[in-house]
């Protein structure tokens, strides 16, 4: 389980970033004061246009950012105060996470099992369920650099997951990619729920939303204008798309 409480994020501005946005504010707020839990055996969807705040809050609960101030919990550790320990519990994928080109795809899976701690015979059986899972056996032994994007992404994934995390956080885990691989990491979420363990997602595909959310929330600018279950959003969506949804909440 992860909750957090008045979470928010300052950045500093530069000279050069103040003279664009004419501004004598030498801090701008990408996210404020945000409020969600998520539980086990749930997938939650954070949603928002670009520069809503997504991708900053997620990399705060994956402990890559330290808060400006509020309070993230993960399996009941204080994740500000103790974020090694709190990050063994987590699998964190973003789209710019980079992969060493010159190892092969087994070498980083082996590497990353090892900073995790993940002893052979573990490590020897995740791979095996992940590797036919993400339908990675066949170049399992090729280099990174000689990878297609799509691969490159199951790696990523992999990567992700070796250490059997409670917690998965995935920021558009499926972008870019073609429909048989985004057909494989969906499967993977389902997987992953059905193990009681806890996911939280951010996606632009709203049908990868409909078709994964137990719940929901929107954020714009920084602050949290809806949150639901998947249930209530539905009903309250009054005939309209979920997009059209989407959009009349942020706009309003």
């Amino acid at each position: 389980m992860i909750t957090i409480k008045n979470l928010s994020k300052e950045f500093k501005l530069s000279k050069e970033q103040r003279k664009e946005q004419a501004t004598d504010r030498k801090f701008t707020r990408a996210v404020n004061d945000l409020n969600f839990s998520c539980k086990p055996g749930e997938v939650y969807s954070l949603l928002g246009p670009n520069g809503a705040g997504k991708t900053t809050t997620l990399r705060m609960l994956a402990t890559i950012l330290k808060p400006t101030s509020g309070r993230i919990e993960v399996c009941g550790i204080d994740a500000v105060k103790h974020p090694r320990e709190a990050r063994m519990k987590i699998g964190f994928l973003t789209g710019s996470t980079g992969l060493y080109a010159r190892l092969t795809a087994n070498e980083i899976i082996d590497y990353f099992g090892s900073l995790y701690s993940v002893s052979s015979n573990t490590l020897k059986e995740r791979k095996a369920y992940l590797y036919d899972l993400l339908d990675m056996n066949g170049f399992a032994n090729k280099r990174i650099g000689q990878l297609s994007t799509g691969m490159k992404q199951k790696v990523s994934i992999c990567r992700t997951m070796i250490h059997d995390p409670e917690i998965l956080i995935l920021d558009e885990p499926t972008s870019g990619l073609d429909v048989i691989t985004a057909a494989s990491i969906i499967q993977l979420i389902r997987d992953y729920k059905a193990q009681n363990k806890t996911v939280i997602f951010s996606s632009h595909i709203m049908g990868e939303v409909d078709l994964l959310s137990d719940r929901l929330a929107i954020i714009h600018n920084g602050t949290l204008k809806h949150q639901s279950t998947m249930e209530e959003f539905r009903k309250e969506m009054e005939g309209q798309s979920l997009t059209g949804a989407f959009i009349k909440i942020v706009q309003s």
